[in-house]
């Protein structure tokens, strides 16, 4: 399955396990023990896109594999429960208002962070006609159903046909179902963004409008090749937002969160989540203390605008649903007059 993606993709090179990739970078003892006692729930998969970044310690703790994910075992491979909300084995309901459509479990690259290690790099391979038949039944029998992420996995490994035939057949089933295209390919593999792509995409983008999700999690992320990929969907008019997981090592700084929001802004992109790692299995290593987090947000928020500041949120464990994370700047009420901190710590009152 990954040697005919990287066929398809124009992936030139793709590191598929440690003996391959020692051949471009010097493996710590670590990195080297990885599969050692063949506990790994995560393949390695790393495209020619990001080797030449894995010099860079952000990038390399987000892609090479270490033996503390085996020497990890807090957590579930399942953290969010989605097994529990799942309507058919592709489409997951938690939400009233909107579901997620697992498209595939491939991605160009695999994010030792990935909280859905239960069905990335399965090998289940892209859903079936079948599969879109039943996600299609049950989204028309379910109008209170807004939004539908296409996920998995990553959208953009399917070949442009399959990508045509599933956005057309959810465009004809359901014309008022905003869809969002969720993807890590604009950095993995931007390539992957050709004229035949976006020709696809337009094809398609009537009706409710196309949300582009993306995840970058640190400013080096944005290659040239990225840029100029953005660029495609910015004239599409395709909105676009970003999901960042916060990771030890990688952006959990004031300055790598900084970077990051004002570099997706001048990009075109919202700065959207900021998410507290999720309790899943092999990424303790990578999990940032939650009360280092919430420092952290405060202090972002004292140098980010609205427009680049992210929601800090947690997904709780066993299916609980976000919720957002935040200093508390409301300190008491006395009789009718709120008394409240300013973000740089001076007080303020409020009538109520």
């Amino acid at each position: 399955v990954v040697k005919k993606m990287i066929k398809v993709y124009n992936i030139q090179m793709a590191i598929t396990n440690l003996e391959e990739l020692e051949k471009y970078i010097c493996l710590t003892s670590d990195e080297r023990e990885w599969d050692k006692n063949g506990k790994n729930t995560l393949p390695i998969l790393i495209s020619d896109n990001i080797l030449p970044l894995l010099n860079e310690e952000a990038i390399r703790r987000q892609f090479v594999p270490s033996k503390a994910e085996n020497d990890d075992t807090i957590g579930t491979l399942d953290p969010q429960e989605e097994h529990r909300y799942s309507i058919t084995p592709r489409l997951v309901r938690r939400y009233k208002n909107r579901a997620a459509f697992l498209v595939t479990d491939s991605c160009f690259a695999y994010c030792r962070h990935c909280f859905r290690r239960r069905f990335s790099g399965s090998m289940v391979g892209p859903c079936s006609d079948e599969d879109i038949k039943d996600a299609l039944s049950f989204l028309k029998e379910h109008m209170e159903i807004k939004e539908l992420l296409l996920t998995g996995g990553d959208l953009f490994t399917l070949s442009n046909e399959r990508l045509d035939y599933l956005l057309s057949s959810l465009k004809g089933a359901r014309e008022d179902l905003i869809l969002r295209l969720c993807t890590r390919a604009l950095f993995s593999n931007p390539k992957r963004f050709t004229p035949e792509l976006f020709k696809i995409i337009e094809k398609n983008n009537y009706g409710a409008p196309f949300y582009l999700l993306t995840q970058f999690n640190h400013a080096s992320e944005l290659t040239q090749d990225t840029k100029v990929a953005i660029r495609g969907f910015v004239k599409l008019g395709i909105p676009m937002m970003n999901q960042c997981v916060l990771l030890k090592g990688v952006n959990d700084t004031l300055e790598a969160q900084v970077e990051l929001c004002n570099i997706l802004l001048y990009n075109r992109i919202k700065p959207y989540y900021l998410f507290q790692g999720d309790l899943v299995q092999g990424t303790r290593h990578l999990r940032v203390a939650l009360s280092d987090g919430l420092k952290l947000e405060e202090e972002m928020r004292e140098n980010l605008s609205g427009l680049g500041m992210p929601q800090y949120t947690l997904d709780l464990p066993e299916g609980g649903g976000k919720i957002p994370l935040s200093k508390c700047y409301l300190k008491e009420r006395n009789n009718d007059i709120w008394t409240i901190e300013t973000p740089d710590g001076d007080i303020r009152h409020y009538p109520n």
